[in-house]
């Protein structure tokens, strides 16, 4: 079943190095594959909220989550020097929600109640760091009770002649397939609308370009725009609509949808133990949708090895064109949705993170990185709150 992911936007842009050999063969660099660093997150994730859209907009929004994420990444030098980077990331997600629970209510606890998502990826790059180019591509699938997609993606990118400003494109594909489980009451032909049965498709397809800019050694910047089209049922079979005439129906939406995200980041560097890291953004949609996103992280160091970082975004949303709550929808309507998520709302996500890089490794072992612990408070206008805790380990 669809569930809630709240994450946090990510406020980070990666420094442009820059390397220069007259001869590629000058320095030896090891041809061998080896470990270059691996990556273990796991976070628990809690919310609540009364405008559960499996019933209609009124309801419990309860729900849990236990997400664990292990990515390993190996590096390798070419004959002409190029870095080669693979990387392969399985993820594996278990929750538990209320509202969905309610698809079919005579159930004391039906098998939409829990369920588990697995997620693996893998993804290859090749960066030749004397001409300032890399490209590379990927391949992904995600996979729970009702729901499947595969995923694909090509990336290159290319930096100015002085490596102080990067163009980055990057292309996605996402073939998904939702298997239609309605309401009980609205299953064997008692719905008024016509239900298709089986699984229908649901495809994603986005191009992404961004600039980045090194402005002198304390200040940077990035200019993002993605474009994103959606294709197929974008709707989802368990929300219910009720309508002012007392009947229910199954939440129906445009089977095409076109988004786009722009935005920027600034990232200043105030001396040895501070950094300021801001993100704003701006999306609109073909459905009705207008929403700003503007965050702010900052990042502590309190000695050599040991930094805070506190983190607040703020978030400020319309609603589609095809939004109304229960029991307001009027007969008739093509389009209809009592979903939340895609009302008119503001909301506040605030936290902070601690991490411990010690020069030795954690815990004295060398490469044991770092450890990170990071919590993060979620309110919404509409009631939804939420609190989310991770750990992130790294060996490198």
């Amino acid at each position: 079943m669809k569930k809630i992911c709240l994450t946090v936007v990510g406020l980070y842009i990666g420094l442009l190095a820059a390397f220069s050999q007259s001869n590629p063969d000058s320095s030896y660099r090891s041809r061998k594959l080896k470990i270059d660093e691996i990556n273990l997150v796991s976070s628990y994730y809690h919310q609540d909220g009364d405008h559960a859209a499996v019933t209609g907009g009124i309801g419990s929004q309860k729900l849990t989550d236990i997400s664990n994420s292990l990515e390993v990444k190996l590096i390798r030098y070419d004959h002409l020097n190029r870095k080669q980077t693979w990387s392969a990331d399985i993820g594996l997600d278990h929750y538990t929600s209320a509202s969905s629970d309610k698809i079919d209510p005579k159930t004391v606890s039906s098998a939409s109640y829990s369920d588990t998502r697995i997620y693996p990826s893998f993804s290859f790059s090749r960066e030749n760091e004397q001409k300032g180019t890399e490209w590379g591509g990927g391949l992904s699938y995600s996979g729970e009770f009702d729901y499947t997609s595969i995923g694909a993606n090509l990336h290159g990118s290319k930096k100015t002649a002085n490596k102080m400003g990067e163009l980055t494109v990057k292309g996605q594909v996402y073939l998904d397939q939702v298997r239609l489980i309605y309401p009980i009451e609205l299953r064997d032909g008692n719905s008024p609308d016509p239900l298709k049965r089986g699984t229908d498709s649901r495809n994603s397809y986005s191009l992404s370009t961004s600039w980045s800019q090194i402005i002198n050694q304390r200040f940077q910047l990035a200019f993002l725009l993605d474009l994103v089209q959606q294709k197929g049922y974008l709707s989802l079979p368990f929300n219910r609509v009720y309508f002012t005439n007392g009947t229910v129906h199954v939440e129906r939406l445009p089977d095409s949808r076109f988004k786009v995200p722009l935005g920027f980041r600034a990232n200043y560097f105030a001396g040895d133990r501070l950094v300021l890291r801001s993100y704003y953004r701006y999306y609109f949609d073909n459905w009705g949708l207008r929403a700003h996103t503007a965050s702010l992280e900052t990042s502590v160091k309190i000695n050599p090895f040991f930094s805070v970082s506190p983190f607040y975004r703020y978030y400020q949303q319309t609603g589609i064109d095809y939004f109304a709550p229960y029991l307001t929808h009027a007969p008739g309507k093509e389009f209809y949705s009592s979903n939340f998520d895609l009302s008119k709302f503001t909301s506040h996500f605030f936290g902070t993170g601690i991490r411990l890089a010690p020069p030795n490794g954690v815990l004295g072992i060398q490469h044991f990185n770092s450890i990170e612990l990071r919590y993060g408070h979620y309110t919404r206008s509409n009631t939804l709150q939420s609190n989310i805790v991770s750990l992130h380990l790294k060996w490198k």
